[in-house]
């Protein structure tokens, strides 16, 4: 009877190790990674203009109840101090995924069209080479909209370029913002946003599973950007990589369950740490 006890512990610990060599092996599957840990914002950077990097005034980026907060009720004055708060480290190619809600009340000092409105930059330059008095990140923005509950079409999941250029329908297009194809969402609901990037190539825009925009070749160039640094500003630049950071700029916004699927990693099958959803080789993630 004990030998057969033995036998079957055996048995259970080698088919359990086999499953997880199998789950461990398994190409197919796919390594979401969280960003925000619903618990803090340890492994994010603040950056608001008029303040230097790191510098979360007025607890303008919080946790509460498992979600970031952007708030300003402990500002005096808005005074354009337009943040955001980055990820600690870059992404080239990748899937990523957020849930955001426009909330509370807009802040009646800030620019206009700050109303209802907010965003998540990526392709942007490291917030540590923004100066003290830059406004906005040189980056590609999925701005997110919330509807004005006047009956008026108003899209989210639109391209806005700070300090970048795109090319849509085939040329650079010259306006900041364009619009997506998505419906307007009103009130204070949950959205699900995703933005697919391709490093310097697609770009794909999905609101609720819809894809609602596409464009390619993100790029340094056009407006919008104040006070940079001109090293840094290389117009015609193709962005391959940057930041992702999300926004404040005047309008209460919650965000949560932020996710990002590597698309970049081993694409040799031999190894074990290869992915068949991988789409940009990084021959030193094999070893």
């Amino acid at each position: 009877m004990e030998k057969m006890y033995a036998r079957w512990i055996f048995c259970s610990f080698l088919l359990l190790f086999a499953m997880a060599a199998f789950t461990q092996r398994n190409p197919d599957r796919k390594d979401w990674k969280t960003l925000f840990n619903g618990k803090d914002i340890k492994d994010w950077v603040p950056k608001i203009n008029h303040h230097e990097v790191g510098e979360n005034y007025g607890n303008t980026f919080r946790v509460e109840d498992g979600i970031v907060k952007v708030r300003y009720d402990q500002y005096d004055v808005f005074n354009e101090q337009f943040g955001h708060l980055y990820y600690k480290q870059p992404y080239s190619y990748y899937h990523l995924v957020f849930e955001y809600r426009i909330v509370g009340q807009w802040r009646k000092d800030a620019p206009e069209y700050t109303l209802k409105n907010s965003g998540v930059m990526f392709h942007s330059q490291d917030p540590h080479t923004m100066p003290r008095e830059q406004n906005w990140p040189i980056s590609v923005e999925f701005q997110l909209l919330a509807g004005l509950g006047d009956g008026v079409s108003r899209p989210t999941g639109n391209m806005c370029s700070p300090g970048t250029d795109v090319v849509f329908q085939g040329h650079i297009d010259p306006r900041h913002c364009i619009s997506s194809s998505s419906k307007t969402y009103e009130g204070e609901q949950w959205v699900k946003g995703e933005i697919i990037v391709l490093g310097d190539s697609l770009i794909t825009h999905i609101i609720n599973g819809d894809t609602v925009l596409q464009y390619s070749k993100p790029q340094i160039g056009g407006g919008v950007v104040d006070n940079y640094d001109p090293k840094i500003k290389q117009d015609g630049k193709l962005l391959k990589e940057g930041f992702i950071a999300l926004q404040s700029e005047g309008q209460p916004v919650d965000f949560r369950n932020i996710k990002i699927l590597n698309l970049q990693g081993c694409m040799d099958p031999k190894s074990n740490k290869y992915k068949s959803y991988f789409l940009k080789g990084d021959g030193a993630a094999c070893k």
